[in-house]
């Protein structure tokens, strides 16, 4: 079964004309989502799926920050803890009462698997239940959301991000608790996460947890990651941060590229992951 992508976008640019463009997070999250899905339909090729799957990945990109329109308008910020958990409540949108899913494709078959993957492409975990080819699609989404994160923080000004003032921002530090996540190679908890400084950290820590290696390849190709170390701080634990991140971040890849190429031959490509 295939989707007409035309009409896909055709009914995002309609329910996101219902907001307002001029608002910059508004207009992020409009570029996000066009992204998003380019990078689910290369990571979905790389993988070698066929033609109907790489249109399932694309589309669970256009749709993943529906409930995300909704959460500014409401609450004028992206920080789930302080508003809605944007992937439940877009979720609920589209699979909800008001089935916004039917304005995007007539058939139904895919909801079941379509819903679960928006609702795990936020989550510091995927849900141990979720398995199979849903559970590549949990990955390729939150993969490609990742990479896109990347970009977000170069090309949009970071007080928006964040909501806080240039001198907030550039005089924020980083704490210890937050670097040992760093070296331990993984995403950082985000109940520990609390300056603006910390979370440019969390952002770059999402690297570690990228699961195939179109995903890093694209990283690298954007060349976002390591515009994020420039960030001009004035505070001194922000800078030592950003240098031992920079250094982490090297060397876990440099393991994981040869260990991958090592394996490569001996794993279905479904499942490819960097160990």
């Amino acid at each position: 079964m295939r989707i007409d992508r035309q009409r896909v976008k055709e009914h995002f640019a309609a329910y996101t004309r219902n907001y307002d463009p001029s608002n910059p997070k508004i207009a992020l999250k409009i570029a996000h989502t066009y992204r998003v899905a380019d990078n689910c339909e290369e990571i979905a090729k790389s993988l070698e799926l066929d033609d109907e799957d790489i249109d399932f990945a694309w589309l669970s990109g256009m749709l993943h920050d529906v409930g995300r329109f909704e959460q500014v308008k409401r609450y004028n910020t992206f920080i789930d803890s302080e508003s809605v958990d944007h992937a439940e409540f877009g979720a609920d949108l589209l699979f909800g009462e008001e089935n916004l899913i039917k304005d995007y494709m007539d058939f139904r078959s895919w909801d079941k698997d379509l819903e679960i993957v928006i609702r795990q492409h936020n989550k510091y975990r995927i849900d141990s239940l979720v398995s199979g080819k849903t559970l590549v699609f949990c990955n390729i989404l939150r993969d490609a959301d990742k990479v896109d994160i990347l970009r977000v923080n170069v090309e949009t000004p970071m007080e928006e991000i964040y909501n806080v003032t240039r001198d907030v921002l550039f005089s924020s530090g980083v704490s210890q608790k937050v670097m040992d996540q760093v070296r331990e190679h993984h995403a950082i908890f985000r109940d520990i996460m609390v300056s603006p400084a910390e979370h440019l950290i969390g952002h770059i820590a999402l690297s570690f947890e990228l699961v195939y290696p179109k995903s890093w390849e694209l990283a690298k190709e954007q060349g976002y990651l390591y515009q994020m170390f420039d960030f001009p701080t004035n505070n001194d634990s922000t800078k030592k941060a950003l240098e031992e991140t920079k250094a982490e971040l090297e060397s876990f890849y440099s393991r994981k590229q040869v260990k991958e190429k090592y394996i490569a031959c001996k794993i279905n490509p479904l499942i490819t992951l960097f160990f």
